[in-house]
């Protein structure tokens, strides 16, 4: 029997990365992506291929001697130690999961620009590579790149690269590519591997001020890019939807923007986002006042608006519609990073800070916040990289890095919780009180048993009671479980207790998860309160829930 209170409630021959071990890369983390049970990181001198538990694969290293050339590409790498003269600085990574690639991106010290496709389950086997530019010439964080559909099949995936513009930034190496773009990913389409051109030119859009961007995806058949555009003291962050057609011409024109209203009549900027799976929310962090250390994480609903007419520049301020939040979820100094999922009715997300924690909020679908809880805390409060990511083989870890460092985190602790009680008062989405194993677990580890977890909606207590008094009729007390169940008990019934044994009359209706009631046979409640026990059968055993009302 369980008592439950109702209180308030890669590196060839290097060692692994261990979760609890400091294991660096050879330099500072530049990109780091995820793919099925594959992690691939990008430094300053090597691409490592690891798998998802952080164990290494195999590096490339990103130092080599650039030669003379036409298209093709002249990067030949070089053994440690060797001579080299140029280093090739990846800005895109790109897992091409249906492809079974990997396109890696970015500059190097003598060319404009410089692409590979790599073999996704071994990045020692080049497929192609080519001297050309896709995304910014400079070594830059300011800018995104991701894979679209313009259709369904794999010929109609391309490359979408938003790169960073500035106000007289001069134009070498980038005669046919403008600050957004849509590049080819494999010859069946019109031009060669990371051509822009169609049938009707070279589409694009030109953002002739200053703009920033933070992330991009896409949902269906809208592709969504968030931006920054300074403009002076006063920064503006922009949401801009394009509509997925046939051709890019038409994809361009479907150009929308709006402006995020964040902060009252201040200066806002958005520093990471996370789209939350399973709808049209979207979260995002945000410094607030102008400065840099009074950050909030707000949710908006970013469903795309196609009226109205054609844009053709989104860095036209005076345009621009304004989307304001639907909640300001948690406001923390010095957030720097956002990761959100879904787990069962209710948002959790891994917040990153400047100061080296990792921070779980678990939300519900009311946006009532629970407790957070540090995860992680780095021993020299080094600085979170903008971006976490989930582990796709289990979804319980998340990928943190730390310059040259990078963590696997744990989702939840929920084996710390030792009672049924502790299991429910952590309010922790990811954990349920397992009958068969008597311990709190995740769910997926107690598929063959009877689990209860905390309700789809924040409750401070596990036991409620309602009075209901009517001048005419009888009082009634309705005792109320929130819980979440695996399955509906099937024996629920409640004891009800006070001066004498017939204190509830047998009147009532039948008990029925997840709610009992007492009505009295004398008409008041005496003094001393009533006690309350419900009972209800977890995985063969009975789970009883005390309790004590009083008027």
């Amino acid at each position: 029997m369980i008592l439950l209170p109702a209180l308030l409630l890669i590196l060839w021959g290097e060692p692994g990365l261990c979760l609890e071990e400091d294991r660096g890369f050879d330099g500072h983390i530049r990109r780091f992506t995820v793919a099925d049970d594959t992690v691939y990181v990008a430094t300053e001198k090597k691409l490592y291929q690891l798998s998802h538990d952080l164990t290494p694969v195999q590096s490339l290293t990103l130092r080599g001697i650039f030669k003379d050339g036409s298209r093709e590409a002249v990067f030949y790498r070089v053994s440690e130690g060797a001579e080299w003269n140029g280093t090739f600085s990846i800005n895109i990574l790109l897992p091409f999961v249906e492809n079974h690639t990997l396109i890696s991106c970015g500059v190097s010290d003598y060319e404009c620009g410089y692409c590979e496709i790599l073999d996704l389950k071994n990045i020692s086997n080049r497929i192609y590579s080519e001297n050309v530019r896709v995304g910014p010439t400079k070594r830059s964080n300011v800018s995104v790149a991701f894979l679209v559909k313009l259709k369904k099949s794999l010929a109609d995936t391309y490359i979408l690269s938003a790169t960073q513009k500035y106000d007289g930034e001069s134009v070498k190496c980038s005669n046919n590519y403008q600050t957004v773009n849509l590049h080819n990913t494999n010859n069946d389409q019109m031009g060669e591997i990371f051509a822009v051109i169609d049938e009707r030119g070279t589409p694009n859009i030109v953002c002739t001020g200053n703009v920033e961007f933070v992330d991009g995806f896409q949902i269906s058949s809208t592709i969504y890019l968030l931006s920054n555009l300074p403009s002076g003291p006063k920064n503006t962050v922009r949401l801009s939807w394009l509509e997925a057609k046939e051709k890019k011409v038409d994809t361009f024109k479907s150009l929308r923007t709006v402006t995020l209203s964040v902060s009252d009549g201040g200066s806002s900027r958005l520093l990471s986002s996370s789209l939350i799976p399973g709808g049209s929310l979207w979260s995002g962090v945000f410094t607030v006042d102008g400065g840099q250390t009074n950050t909030e994480l707000l949710v908006f609903d970013i469903r795309p608006d196609f009226t109205g007419g054609t844009e053709t520049d989104f860095c036209q301020l005076a345009t621009s519609k304004t989307l304001k939040p639907k909640a300001v979820l948690f406001r923390q100094k010095h957030m720097s990073s956002v990761l959100a999922v879904r787990q069962r009715s209710w948002m959790v997300f891994f917040i990153g800070t400047g100061d080296g924690q990792l921070i779980k909020l678990a939300v519900d679908k009311n946006y009532h916040t629970t407790c957070p809880k540090v995860l992680y805390r780095a021993d020299d409060d080094r600085q979170m990289f903008p971006q976490i990511l989930l582990d796709q083989v289990d979804r319980r870890h998340v990928y943190v890095a730390f310059r040259d460092q990078m963590k696997l985190v744990p989702v939840s602790k929920c084996s710390t919780y030792t009672t049924v009680q502790q299991c429910w008062s952590a309010q922790d989405p990811h954990c349920v009180w397992c009958g068969s194993k008597q311990s709190c677990t995740f769910e997926d580890d107690c598929k063959d048993s009877d689990w209860v977890s905390i309700p789809d909606h924040f409750q401070q207590k596990m036991v409620s009671y309602q009075l209901v008094k009517d001048s005419t009729g009888p009082i009634q007390i309705n005792v109320h479980t929130h819980l979440t169940v695996s399955q509906v008990p099937s024996n629920f019934a409640c004891q009800f207790s006070g001066p004498s044994t017939e204190f509830c009359g047998n009147k009532g209706p039948p008990p029925q998860f997840p709610q009992c009631t007492c009505i009295l046979i004398n008409g008041t409640i005496p003094a001393q309160g009533v006690s309350s026990v419900l009972s209800l059968d977890v995985a063969g055993g009975t789970m009883a829930v005390p309790g004590q009302m009083k008027e």
